[in-house]
């Protein structure tokens, strides 16, 4: 089988790559020239544990390639996974400008049957209305199936949540497109992975719902995190002790600075836009939305209190992108704790493993150092904002000493609070 997944995106790729190391033919399209031509030589343009291995070996072997004529790539594909970015408007909903542009190009260049599946997260309807579109723009008689293959990969395992899904989910009602979809996935029934069949709609919604879901645990958390701190208590105890319910599970229960990333904002919004364009309410979604936004708020005066005036004292951050192994800056906390230090008079000194470049074009009035050591020399705190792992087992002793002042706002809580305060730091933590 020979498919086409138009948009070289986190997801896109990730899509493509993998569907290649389950044997099928892949060509990766995208109108981004000198993106495709950095792929074509190997260059990977996000950062995703095992993902270059895993182009390089199946470019190798023929079966992975990326390409900018989409006309080929619709010809030669039986299945075109439509993988391009749909970015919030002013209002929260979802941009479909380039899954409609996408979907025209389909029509254009269809040749004969097509499976057409949005592997984009989209709003309700998306399907039927691209049914519609590509129906309109069709330049020759050609039946086609449309179905919706939700995502549900996580950055940083992306390649494993791909090879080992908690479920699959197929929306559809063309039963040639699902009997098609079914043997493409063919590899993961061999390991009992689940199957979900459903409508458009329902699998469509599903991807918002599951991601509001996961938000709301995030946004629940750091509201007792912060109910902890005026009682007293340590909200690791309390997380622990609810984890422990199956109904509840341990999963997303770990206080911090709030959710961002490409999904969890972008899909709060959107939900809640669906929500009010079907006359719904959509409380709880709001509520995780606001809770969400005041967490971000709460860092800086935390730091403040820890630090006292912020202008002219020089604070180190450590960890830049939303959240570990990944290079991605979207919605990252970091950003807005940053701005407002900067903002405060406060000089910046950043360290993170992989994402220093592209945070550089959003925060380009820092300084970056060349590991986590000369981030804090001659700093007046040091505020812990992504919990990589090479971050859990630094040497403390030797940070406390590099340090104008050592004083720790750890927003990941990576640390123990009494361990630091035995070594002569001041630390405030979340929740603790």
């Amino acid at each position: 089988m020979h498919i086409a997944v138009i948009g070289t995106g986190y997801f896109g790729l990730v899509t493509g790559a993998c569907f290649a190391e389950f044997g099928v033919d892949v060509t990766c399209v995208d109108i981004d020239s000198e993106k495709i031509a950095r792929l074509s030589s190997g260059e990977m343009p996000i950062y995703e544990p095992g993902l270059e291995q895993l182009v390089t070996k199946n470019m190798q072997s023929g079966r992975l390639q990326f390409s900018t004529d989409i006309k080929q790539a619709v010809e030669q594909a039986l299945v075109i996974f439509l993988a391009v970015g749909t970015p919030p408007k002013s209002d929260g909903s979802a941009d479909l400008t380039f899954v409609e542009a996408a979907a025209r190009s389909v029509a254009e260049y269809m040749n004969g049957y097509k499976v057409i599946v949005t592997k984009s997260t989209v709003p309700i309807g998306t399907g039927e209305y691209l049914r519609k579109l590509i129906r309109e723009k069709l330049k020759s008689r050609s039946n086609f199936g449309i179905v919706s293959n939700p995502e549900f990969l996580r950055e940083g395992a992306a390649i494993n949540d791909f090879m080992r899904p908690d479920r699959v989910v197929i929306g559809s009602r063309d039963e040639e497109a699902i009997a098609i979809m079914r043997d493409l996935y063919r590899p993961l029934y061999l390991i009992e992975a689940p199957f979900v069949l459903t409508s458009l709609e329902a699998a469509e919604l599903t991807k918002y719902a599951a991601n509001a879901f996961l938000a709301a645990k995030v946004s629940f958390i750091n509201e007792i995190a912060n109910l902890c701190e005026s009682i007293g208590c340590d909200v690791h105890d309390v997380a622990k002790a609810i984890g422990m319910d199956r109904r509840i599970g341990s999963k997303f229960l770990h206080p911090g600075p709030g959710f961002g990333g490409s999904c969890f904002p972008k899909d709060t919004q959107a939900l809640a836009s669906v929500a009010r364009q079907f006359g719904r309410d959509s409380l709880i979604v709001d509520a995780v939305i606001e809770v969400n936004r005041r967490q971000r708020q709460a860092m800086l005066p935390k730091i403040e209190k820890l630090v006292g005036d912020l202008k002219g004292k020089t604070i180190a951050i450590l960890g830049l992108a939303f959240k570990p192994e990944t290079n991605d800056m979207r919605e990252a906390p970091s950003i807005d704790i940053i701005q407002g230090l900067l903002k405060s008079g406060a000089t910046v000194r950043a360290y993170d493993p992989v994402a220093m470049i592209e945070a550089a074009e959003i925060l380009p009035d820092i300084n970056y150092a060349n590991d986590e050591y000369a981030a804090v020399t001659d700093t007046d705190a040091l505020v812990f904002v992504t919990e990589w792992n090479q971050f859990r087992a630094l040497d403390m002793g030797r940070i406390r000493d590099l340090m104008r002042s050592p004083r720790i706002a750890d927003l990941r809580n990576i640390y123990d609070p009494e361990d630091m305060r035995e070594l002569g730091f001041e630390y405030v933590g979340v929740g603790r």
